[in-house]
């Protein structure tokens, strides 16, 4: 019975489990299994054993609630946009100009200009 317990629940449920009970008996809730005080002294009065021991005798009434996802009846219809080439050229000439006229409005150097600049920059060194 201790094997078939422990393959109902994962590792991390019967941490949790363990855990929970474990505090309920620190805070002395009344304990589900009978132990002798030979029994009790031998695991130390550890609240966490005295969980294990209900755990793996059965006696724990706690009970774990996994969510299963949820099944969709509809189905996904495909979105679809008709483009031509023409629209799709459009888009990037007018994406093309916008770009050119941002660039005019930064005032950014032309690569002519860099050339001008750097000949007057040198005839004044010499």
């Amino acid at each position: 019975m201790e094997k078939q317990k422990h393959e109902e629940f994962t590792r991390y449920e019967i941490a949790r489990i363990l855990g929970a009970r474990a505090l309920q008996i620190a805070m002395n809730a009344p304990i589900l299994i009978k132990l002798s005080n030979e029994e009790m002294e031998k695991i130390r009065y550890d609240a966490l054993k005295i969980a294990e021991i209900e755990f793996e005798s059965g006696v724990l009434p706690i009970s774990v609630k996994r969510p299963m996802p949820r099944k969709k009846e509809e189905k996904l219809k495909r979105v679809k946009e008709k483009t031509s080439e023409q629209k799709v050229e459009e888009k990037e000439h007018e994406e093309e100009e916008d770009i050119v006229k941002e660039g005019e409005i930064m005032e950014l150097a032309n690569p002519d200009d860099e050339v001008e600049e750097e000949t007057t920059e040198e005839a004044g060194e010499e």
